[in-house]
């Protein structure tokens, strides 16, 4: 009995100290850290505020959308409160900044919905590219982010990017420069780094992958991720990679392709497979692949 009693003693002593330990930790770091929830809350709700697509309210008056912008930068304030000793401008000033460049995120995003629309023969309205088509719901908060990420705001943008990865499976850091009229095509899969330069009118499909070639973190500070033109259309699954590869305008790149070298402007790159077509069947030989 008394073996059992200082078992449990030793038990709990350690759980309790392992409870202060992490408490320690939490008050620690809940003073720098904003909450993701919120983070995701505040994306959430300002794509609400610009497209009704994704709200079940109505507004009947411009006073009621004006309310709930001002409601919003109230919680971008709250949420950003953590940060505030890390921003180099005080947390309304930088409120103020993302408010101001609203008007210029919103026309970029029409001009990404119109941009799939007249892209996609699947596509039957730009209402539907923006209720329906995950590549727009990333590029919307790809663009919302970026402007954090220019104001220099830490760990928020990521966040906010994280959370279009986690639903569309696309992952775009924020820190990207991506032209007008983007385009992304079913988009499952893609991958965007943080030094990408991207022109205007660019189409990517599936599994794209814009990378680096050094995941040194010596390189952090450098250009380590390709820059594609305007009007460069890239395939399912190709992969480019290095900061000083530039795929140049109006190009072609097939799927599968693997590029660490720059091609010229109307350049049409593909990667050739071998086909193999049996003329008759041969019952001695069996070829199964799985």
């Amino acid at each position: 009995m008394n073996e059992k009693k200082q078992m449990d003693d030793r038990e709990a002593g350690a759980e309790r100290r392992f409870a202060e330990e992490l408490l320690t930790i939490r008050r620690e770091r809940s003073t720098v850290l904003p909450v993701k929830a919120e983070v995701a809350r505040f994306g959430d709700t300002l794509m609400r505020i610009l497209f009704p697509h994704f709200s079940d309210e109505v507004y009947y008056s411009a006073g009621e959308l004006e309310g709930e912008l001002r409601l919003l930068k109230r919680d971008l304030c709250k949420v950003l409160s953590p940060l505030e000793a890390a921003m180099p401008r005080s947390i309304d000033e930088t409120a103020l900044r993302f408010f101001e460049a609203m008007p210029s995120i919103h026309g970029q995003l029409w001009l990404d919905a119109q941009a799939i629309y007249a892209g996609d023969p699947a596509s039957e309205s730009v209402d539907e590219v923006i209720s329906a088509y995950p590549g727009f719901f990333a590029i919307a908060i790809y663009r919302i982010s970026h402007v954090f990420y220019c104001l220099k705001v830490p760990i928020f943008p990521r966040i906010l990017a994280e959370m279009a990865h986690q639903r569309t499976g696309i992952d775009i850091h924020p820190g990207a420069t991506i032209g007008k009229s983007f385009f992304i095509d079913h988009g499952t899969g893609i991958v965007i780094g943080e030094t990408t330069v991207i022109g205007e009118g660019v189409k990517l499909y599936q599994g794209v992958t814009l990378g680096a070639l050094s995941v040194s973190k010596t390189l952090s500070a450098s250009k380590r991720h390709p820059t594609i033109e305007d009007n460069v259309v890239i395939y399912s699954n190709a992969t480019i990679l290095g900061g000083e590869t530039v795929i140049g305008h109006d190009s072609v790149i097939g799927g599968n392709v693997w590029l660490t070298e720059g091609v010229p402007p109307y350049s049409i790159v593909y990667h050739k497979s071998e086909i193999k077509v049996r003329a008759k069947m041969d019952a001695d030989v069996s070829d199964f692949v799985i």
